[in-house]
């Protein structure tokens, strides 16, 4: 597995497919419309079982700022083909970047690619100014200079693109990362904390290869309207790679990093993910899950048990969630390894535990979310997240009611929305005041959808109408709905006109589609 820079140009928003001398192309990945698209099948010289990369830490603490370069670049995925990439510094997601609790960090961004992005930082409780929504656009060529000053929970979080219309694509050609923010009011040493040892960061995604190696990739047809799916599962950029540990418990800090697949994780022995940590913080005992639901923009912090010496294999179950889940199903699932489509996401080996190895479970986390003592809520909001909203409306383009003529991302004519109403960056949906507890009910229409708020924690009162336990959800940014969900925000920071906050539905392409809401904090 290797990977360099390199000068790979992109090209703005175009769902046509023209030749490479007539326009540069982003990345070499294919936009192609109709149903299942051709190149979503086996890519060819697919050799899963490298070892797992592991992200450098880069430390954000540091008296002088540090850089972080959205660029173009080039990746081995599949034996002896290079792919075209982008990336932060290195040539396919980015480094893991870790700040402390109070402490400033100060981070110079740097857009090396031809067309505009953003980085936005992924459940950080900072200023619209500095959120990274898509109102923060840097110009090609352009830096941004940024302190960010949290106080929040220790959590495993994440920062990626937000570029209004092209984040999906940008996020699937590499530009994301983990981010680790720690708290020294909340150190626990019964954790595993070596890092890359036995304190593992698994950015999880799925993506489909041309049969010459490189990314493929489409935004329309159905692919758009379930979220685009690939067929071959990479870990930290690798292909169903296989990480060494210590014959002892081991801590996953997992992230759902794809564009729309929603992961069911399971062991093949069965045994246990007890989880230590949800998206903003820890839980306050270990939850053991048999099988662990991820959704896109999820995380959560695991321990397993590798103390026997034996290895496993890590699964996940197909995701059948959408409309056109029967007709892409075949075509984008990775190859099954066992029943029901159950298909393999890494392995692990172990080796002798060694020196300061986590020997057991640990009965009480330090540091561990506790259920909000706030005060009655003042309002109460409903949110409607749709992706029929232009066929309900009878725009009717084509005998499918809407899906001929879907074009790329950012023009689906108000088919994705949110009460109604198609993500408008010109409109602010409504505003709220810091320190004010609401009541928000996000209810879905069609399929489930992650629903993700810039900005903030929340506390998921209900789902589907069943009371959820905090103690076993813990506080929360992002939250799969498939039906109903009930919901505790508060905000502290300020967000006004010019960058506003966003809530929107993590599945991209319904991001860019249209699927989104922009809201100011006072």
């Amino acid at each position: 597995m290797t990977h360099d820079a390199a000068d790979t140009h992109v090209p703005h928003s175009d769902a046509r497919i023209t030749p490479v001398r007539s326009r540069r192309r982003l990345l070499g990945l294919i936009l192609a419309g109709g149903a299942a698209p051709a190149f979503i099948g086996r890519a060819v010289a697919a050799q899963p079982g490298s070892p797992l990369p592991v992200p450098p830490l880069l430390d954000l603490d540091a008296s002088a700022p540090q850089r972080l370069e959205a660029m173009a670049g080039r990746r081995e995925f599949l034996a002896g083909a290079r792919a075209d990439v982008l990336g932060y510094g290195q040539g396919f997601l980015g480094p893991a970047l870790r700040m402390t609790r109070g402490r400033a960090a100060r981070i110079d961004l740097v857009n090396r690619l031809d067309e505009p992005t953003t980085v936005h930082w992924h459940g950080l409780h900072v200023p619209g100014e500095l959120d990274g929504g898509p109102q923060s656009a840097i110009a090609p060529g352009a830096r941004k200079s940024l302190s960010l000053l949290v106080d929040q929970p220790a959590a495993t979080y994440w920062y990626h693109a937000h570029q209004h219309g092209r984040t999906a694509p940008q996020v699937y050609a590499g530009l994301a990362g983990l981010l680790i923010l720690d708290d020294p009011r909340a150190a626990d040493a019964s954790l595993p904390q070596r890092w890359g040892v036995d304190d593992l960061p698994l950015v999880i995604q799925d993506r489909a290869f041309t049969r010459g190696g490189q990314l493929a990739y489409s935004a329309m047809g159905p692919t758009m309207m379930d979220g685009f799916k690939g067929s071959h599962i990479l870990v930290n950029g690798a292909l169903q790679p296989q990480a060494r540990v210590p014959a002892a418990w081991v801590r996953l800090r997992l992230l759902n990093g794809s564009n729309a697949r929603i992961y069911q994780l399971h062991f093949d022995d069965g045994r246990a993910l007890q989880q230590i940590a949800s998206d903003a913080g820890r839980l306050p005992v270990p939850v053991a899950h048999t099988r662990l639901l991820l959704a896109p923009g999820e995380r959560a912090e695991v321990l397993v048990d590798f103390s026997s010496g034996s290895g496993a294999r890590l699964l996940s179950a197909p995701d059948t969630n959408g409309h056109m889940a029967d007709m892409m199903g075949a075509a984008a699932s990775p190859p099954a390894v066992g029943e029901g489509g159950v298909f393999e996401v890494m392995r692990f080996a172990t080796e002798p535990a060694g020196t300061g190895a986590a020997r057991a479970l640990p009965a009480r986390l330090a540091g561990a979310a506790l259920a909000p003592d706030w005060p009655a809520a003042v309002r109460r909001r409903v949110f409607t997240l749709d992706a029929h909203g232009g066929m309900r409306a009878g725009r009717g383009r084509g005998p499918m009611g809407g899906m001929a003529g879907m074009g790329r991302a950012g023009s689906m004519g108000g088919m994705m929305t949110i009460n109604g109403r198609s993500f408008d960056m010109g409109r602010l949906d409504f505003a709220t005041r810091r320190g004010e507890v609401e009541r928000w009910e996000v209810r879905t229409e069609g399929m489930a959808h992650p629903f993700h708020v810039h900005g903030t924690l929340f506390q998921i009162l209900s789902l589907d109408g069943v009371k959820q336990d905090f103690a076993r959800t813990g506080w929360k940014d992002t939250v799969l709905v498939q039906d109903r969900a009930e919901l505790l925000v508060r905000f502290s920071q300020r967000a006004d006109r010019a960058t506003p906050y966003m809530l929107h539905c993590h599945i991209l392409e319904h991001e860019d589609a249209g699927m989104m809401a922009q809201f100011s904090v006072a």
